[in-house]
Formats: structure tokens, C-alpha cells, sequence
């Protein structure tokens, strides 16, 4: 700004004596200025140091002004006031530079933000799990396989030895100082987010004080690709000024930090033979030329890079020199997460019944330790908060929110890249389901690519690449961010039509998915994700959002299938031999006839049962909304026996906020522990008969909502509350609807 420039100026001629300001307006009037024009002699004789101050800033402007005082000085030998007026220009411009970082960098906009919508980055940041050491094939293994507490529990662990964003260039146990870093993360992991929160940190004096000036440079910016510049030039296209003061700076490289984000987005090869490389700070090349002269330490070698990448980029990283420091991003720990979803709420209570919500959904809360799926999350998660009947009333299955997660991630993809994605979404589903069978979550690199799959733009989204030490060299593996994506994906692999495309896979499991069905009922647990997403996908508003995405054809072919499959797989060899009617035994048929979130196909599905028979489970708030949707939508119910089940809730922090169904509740009765088995019950207008809750740690506060159920069900005569904590009170409330005239129990135990 002119302001500031005219106050260094005045302040420099001010310092001069008479007989040197003299000097000054002669050689201003009749020296060699470098090309630019004197200013004539007759305007300077009279001019005092005002005067000359504001001729040069209207003759030359703010900073031009500064460069020819600066080379009028050197001229007439006045070297001691060039070189602080140059000293005091750059810390001028430092400070101002730092202003300018802080405004840019000091908001983000969400994914949906609208115009205007804007959020703080300090308020919303929360710490990342970063560790600078590598884990073995089996600790990998670990970390990709773990669900709901064991994965909290490794991510505890991890964030015991995190390296904070701060000591990524501090010295290392030898004492030796990193000049480059390189910072790994999946895609969402919060690679970005971190990048930017150390230009923001920087520049509020918070972290790497060592470095004088910070400048970012996103790969993605296709400007960036396009024409011949200088180091110097890509300098000038990161300052907020468009004369940054480019000679003080590069005479201090050491001092210089680049921030590269988005190493993996450059489309260009590091094969170039050195002689083609430039070392030259204001040489003008080719952009990919200039980079990689800086990447490989042929220009400003003394400066420092902190450089993000996706994993799948480590090869091309590997033609540059190593790294003298390598991090990764794991994503949130447990604790990392509740303070995001506190952040992003700013309501309390909000936070804490959403977080306890999540908490109980292990698939779920396991994938929220990516920062983008939290993202998803909250915001599916508020905006329903804000809708009449709130979570309950209108829920995201997680199916749903794995479809909203591939969407965050296929949105960043060019045109022409994401045409071609339909047919690398179709191997990947092959690679997906061939490795569930085979029980794998790491790859060979042959594997990957002898299902076409080394498009290197496209495959960093979904596959992280992990360099591993076998015998006496490195080898590539690949995995999907973690196993329920990949289960994810499999479960697509038997949904998705083939167009006619022209390729043959190396191996490829049948799509008979009565295979797969068998399978799970033989193995149970590991297939058990891959069959509820099964479901997840069969709901045709899931299928039409997917097929928008990707641009692939999606074939609910395989409904009759499951219907029939979830049908027998409840009845015991006797019941079907004797064609009896049959119970529901297993909670995870709730699960999945949950994530369809079709009332009809839900009907047809339980109408061979009439009950429901659970034992011992501890059923958390998202158990009890999976079950409610099923009890509110089986026609024919007259038997529910959950024995020794134990209703876990948080009444302490109100998560009846989520859960209301109608307004004139009573606030006791929503914070029951039953109170969503209650509701649907109430809802369903079912055939109930028998209800046993004998030993489910129920108290005086579940008894409000079970004497709303009493008459509300007709046809109930037989009810068991044994070994339970109901006492007096709880009593007095139950014989309130006992006496109701709609109420005909008989029996009371």
C-alpha cells in the first residue's frame, strides 16, 4: 500500500543529512534509474522531504517508489541507508504478508456452504493423530481390520507417540535438522485442513518461528501447470502484494518454507535427467521444470518443503531425494472425535447425544476417523436435528453415509476423469469382493494392476499404497482406507451391471449371491458388513444417488434373493421341516432390514414370524432405533422376549433430544431407556400378545412409557417385569395404565 511505503520512504530521507538529500534529488533528477524516468530537476530543487516523498510515490507508485530510492542510495554510496531501508521494507512487508496470510487462511467453506457461509478454521480444527514412524505388514493389517473399541483402542495407542504439527522441522534424536518433510494421508484424512492450519499458524506467531516466510502452493490449481515461470515468479503468484520484496527473500533461502499440498495431483514425470533441471531463482521454465528442480534440491536447496501427498504417490515421490522426515495422518483418535463433533455443534447437549448416537453404531464411529466422514456426519446429523421428528423420524442409514463419503471424494476429480470412472469403480468392486473371499486386505502391486487399476489420478481416492521391507528391498501393497470400505465395495460388486466392457480380471468371484449368503451363515462375522450394505444398496433412493455419482448402472436383482435367504436363515431346522411359524433370533436381521429403509420390503420380510426372541444383549441407542423400525413394521408380532437384555441410554445429556416422536411427551418418558421400543409399539398397531423384559436393569423411569403401551395394545394380555429395579413409584405408574379400559393384560409378573 502506498500508506505504507510513503511512511519507510519519508522515514529514510528524514535520516539524511542536508548534503546527502541533495545528492538524493540530483540523482533522482538526472541519474540512471534502470529504465525508469527522472523526475525533472525544476519540481525537486525547492522539494523538501515531503515533497520528494510524494513526487516518487506519484511518479513511480508505493513499492516502485521504494526500489529507486533504494538504487538512488546505492548510487551516491549511501549503502548503510539501502540496506536499511531494504531491512525495513521486508519486515514491513513480513507483518503485512502475515495479515494477509491470516485473512486468507483463517475461514474454510464446507462442502455445501452457501454463499456467504463461512467457518472459522480455528473453531472447527480439531487435532490429528500424526506419527512419523512405519508399522509393519501386520500392525497394517490391524489397524485396517479393527472395528468400534479394539479400533479406539489402536488409535489411543497411536496418539500416545503423535508427533505434533509444530515439531515436523524441529531436530531429530541425532540433532540433525529435517529440510524436508513429507506428510502422508488418505483421501479426507485432513491433509488440506492441515496445510492450511499451518499457514494460519504461522502466521499468528504459532508454530515454525524459524521460517520468515511460508508460501502454499496447491497442485491442483491448473494455472499452475500451464506457463513458463521462475521460482521467483510462483513466489509472486503466493503473495497478496504484486511486488514482494523477492531479492531479500531469496538471499535468505534458508529461511523459506514451501508448503506443497496435493504432491500427488501433479501429472507430470520426475524422470527428467538433471541437465534439464534449472537452479536459478529467477530462470524461466516450464512450471513442472521449476518444481521439480525445487522438489529435487537443484534450486534453493537450502530451503525447506513440507509436502502432502496421498500414499499412492510415494513411488513418484521416491524419484525425488529422500525425504529426511516421513509423517502420516491417521485421522481422529476416540477423543479427537467427540471434540470435532463438539466443535461442529457448539450446542453441548447437541454434541453429546449426537457423539453417543454415533458411538453406538460401531461401523460408523470406526469410519469417523476420517475428518471428512465426521464432516458427513455432523452435517446429516444437524440437519435432521432440525426436522420435525428429528434422527429418528428421517435417518441416514450407514450405507447412505459411505455413498455421501464416495461422493465428497469422487467430487474432486476433473471431467475427463471422471468419465472414465464407472469402468475403474467395476474392477475396483471385482479387486473388493475377490479379497473379501479370500480374506485379504493388503495387495500386491500386480494385483492392483492386473485389474486395470494403475490410473494413478483415479486410484489415490480409494486405495492408500504402504511401502513395506521385504528381505533386503521395499515392496508396494495396497488397501482400501479401511475394511468396511472395501466391504462396501464388495457388496457393490453384486449389484453392478457390466455395459459390455471389454476386459477380462485375473480372478473374480461369481455374483451368485446365494454363495456369498451361504457363507455368511457358515462364517458369520466377516461377512457380516458386506451383507447389511447388500441391503443398504437395494433401497432405491441409495441406488439412484450412486448411479448419479459413479454414472454405472445399479440391478436390484438379487432382492428375491435376500428376502428369501433373511427368511430362513431365522428358522431352525425343526420350524422348517414342521413349517411352523418362526421367531426372529438375531439382532443383525434388524440391522440389515434397517439399512434398506423400505417399510414394505420390511412387512414382507418378517411376515413368516410372529416374535422376537433376544438374550442377553446390551442394546445401545442405535440397537434400539434398528430394532424399533423393525417392531414398528412387523405385521404380525405377538410375542417379544428380550430377557436379560440391558437398554443402555444417556439421560444425563438429554439424548431424548434426537428421539422425540411427539411433542406432548412427557420428559421422564423420553429419557426411559425403552422409550423407543415403547414408541414403536405403540406406532406399529401390532398383534402383541406376550411382552417379557424380566431382568433388563429397567428403574421407576421406564414405567411411564410401558403404561402408555398397556392400552395402546389390546390384544396384550401377558407381561413379565421380574428382577427388575421398578419400586414403588414405578408401580403407582404402571397402574395408571393397568387401569385403563383399553388395557386387557391377565397376566403380571
Amino acid at each position: 500500500p502506498q500508506g505504507t511505503a510513503g511512511e519507510l520512504l519519508l522515514r529514510a530521507l528524514e535520516d539524511l543529512s542536508e548534503l546527502d538529500f541533495k545528492k538524493f534529488r540530483d540523482a533522482l533528477a538526472h541519474g540512471d534509474l534502470q529504465g525508469r524516468c527522472c523526475i525533472p530537476w525544476g519540481r525537486l530543487e525547492k522539494a523538501d522531504w515531503m515533497d520528494t516523498k510524494n513526487l516518487m510515490l506519484d511518479f513511480y507508485g508505493g513499492e516502485a517508489a521504494l526500489d529507486v530510492a533504494i538504487a538512488v542510495f546505492e548510487r551516491i554510496q549511501l549503502r548503510n541507508a539501502a540496506a536499511l531501508l531494504r531491512e525495513s521494507r521486508e519486515k514491513d512487508y513480513r507483518r503485512n504478508y502475515k495479515k494477509a496470510i491470516r485473512q486468507a487462511y483463517s475461514c474454510i467453506k464446507d462442502q455445501n456452504a452457501r454463499v456467504g457461509d463461512n467457518v472459522s478454521l480455528n473453531a472447527r480444527y480439531s487435532k490429528l493423530v500424526i506419527v512419523n514412524k512405519h508399522r509393519d505388514e501386520e500392525q497394517r493389517e490391524h489397524e485396517i481390520m479393527a472395528m468400534g473399541r479394539r479400533h479406539a483402542e489402536i488409535m489411543k495407542e497411536q496418539a500416545s507417540s503423535s508427533i505434533a504439527v509444530g515439531e515436523l522441522f524441529k531436530p531429530g534424536p541425532d540433532g540433525w535438522t529435517p529440510k524436508v518433510v513429507v506428510l502422508l494421508g488418505a483421501a479426507g484424512v485432513g491433509k488440506t485442513m492441515t496445510a492450511r492450519k499451518i499457514m494460519l499458524d504461522w502466521a499468528s506467531d504459532k508454530v515454525f518461528a524459524e521460517f520468515d516466510y511460508v508460501f502454499y502452493i496447491h497442485c491442483r490449481e491448473g494455472n499452475l501447470l500451464t506457463s513458463q515461470a521462475s521460482i521467483a515468479d510462483l513466489i509472486t503468484q503466493c503473495c497478496p502484494s504484486s511486488s514482494p520484496p523477492l531479492t531479500e527473500m531469496l538471499g535468505q533461502p534458508e529461511r523459506l518454507l514451501f508448503v506443497i499440498d496435493g504432491f500427488d495431483e501433479l501429472r507430470f514425470s520426475f524422470d527428467r535427467p538433471q541437465s534439464e533441471l534449472c537452479s536459478q531463482a529467477w530462470e524461466k521454465r516450464p512450471v513442472e521444470i521449476t518444481l521439480s528442480s525445487l522438489f529435487r534440491r537443484r534450486l534453493l536447496p537450502e530451503s525447506s518443503l513440507l509436502v502432502t501427498t496421498r500414499p499412492a504417490a510415494l513411488q513418484k515421490l521416491g524419484k525425488c531425494p529422500e525425504c529426511e522426515r516421513y509423517a502420516e495422518i491417521l485421522g481422529f483418535s476416540e477423543a479427537e472425535r467427540k471434540e470435532y463433533f463438539h466443535r461442529f455443534f457448539e450446542n453441548a447437549e447437541q454434541a453429546a447425544a449426537a457423539f453417543q448416537f454415533v458411538r453406538g453404531n460401531e461401523t460408523l464411529f470406526t469410519m469417523c476417523l476420517v475428518p471428512i466422514v465426521c464432516w458427513i456426519v455432523c452435517t446429516v446429523m444437524k440437519q435432521q436435528l432440525g426436522r420435525t421428528g428429528g434422527l429418528a423420524q428421517s435417518p441416514k442409514t450407514t450405507t447412505g453415509i459411505y455413498i455421501l463419503y464416495l461422493s465428497a471424494l469422487l467430487r474432486s476429480l476433473s471431467g475427463q476423469l471422471k468419465r472414465g470412472m464407472p469402468g475403474v469403480l467395476r474392477r475396483l468392486c471385482c479387486l473388493a469382493a475377490d479379497a473379501i473371499w479370500k480374506q485379504k486386505v493388503l495387495f500386491e502391486e500386480k494385483e492392483v494392476q492386473g485389474y486395470a487399476l494403475d490410473q494413478r489420478e483415479a486410484l489415490p481416492l480409494l486405495l492408500n499404497e504402504h511401502l513395506f521391507q521385504k528381505d533386503i528391498s521395499c515392496v508396494s501393497t495396497y488397501s482400501f482406507i479401511h475394511l468396511s470400505f472395501q466391504e462396501f465395495f464388495a457388496a457393490l460388486f453384486y449389484l453392478l451391471e457390466d455395459e459390455g466392457e471389454a476386459w477380462d480380471p485375473p480372478a473374480s468371484p461369481t455374483r451368485d449371491v446365494k454363495e456369498l449368503l451361504d457363507s455368511y451363515d457358515n462364517s458369520r462375522n466377516y461377512f457380516m458388513l458386506t451383507v447389511r450394505f447388500l441391503f443398504g444398496l437395494l433401497n432405491k433412493e441409495r441406488r439412484r444417488e450412486l448411479e448419479e455419482e459413479m454414472g454405472c448402472k445399479i440391478a436390484p436383482r438379487i432382492t428375491q434373493e435376500l428376502l428369501a435367504w433373511l427368511q430362513n436363515s431365522q428358522k431352525t431346522a425343526l420350524a422348517l421341516l414342521t413349517q411352523e411359524t418362526a421367531v426372529i433370533r438375531e439382532l443383525e436381521v434388524c440391522h440389515c432390514l434397517y439399512e434398506l429403509q423400505d417399510e414394505h420390503f420390511v412387512a414382507a420380510a418378517l411376515d413368516p414370524f410372529t416374535g422376537v426372541y433376544l438374550r442377553g444383549l446390551n442394546l445401545n441407542r442405535f440397537d434400539q432405533m434398528v430394532l424399533s423400525f423393525s417392531i414398528k413394521n412387523f405385521p404380525k408380532l405377538e410375542s417379544l422376549d428380550l430377557g436379560h437384555c440391558s437398554f443402555l441410554s444417556r439421560t444425563r445429556n438429554r439424548m431424548h433430544l434426537f428421539f422425540v416422536f411427539r411433542e406432548k411427551q412427557q420428559e421422564e418418558g423420553q429419557q426411559s431407556p425403552i422409550h423407543l421400543l415403547c414408541q414403536a409399539l405403540e406406532k406399529s398397531g401390532c398383534k402383541l400378545t406376550t411382552l417379557r423384559l424380566w431382568r433388563c436393569c429397567l428403574t421407576e423411569v421406564s414405567c411411564g412409557a410401558l403404561a402408555a403401551v398397556l392400552p395402546a395394545s389390546p390384544r396384550l394380555t401377558e407381561l413379565h417385569l421380574g428382577d427388575n429395579e421398578l419400586g414403588d413409584g414405578g408401580v403407582r405408574r404402571l397402574s395408571e395404565g393397568l387401569r385403563d379400559p383399553a388395557c386387557r393384560l391377565q397376566v403380571l409378573r
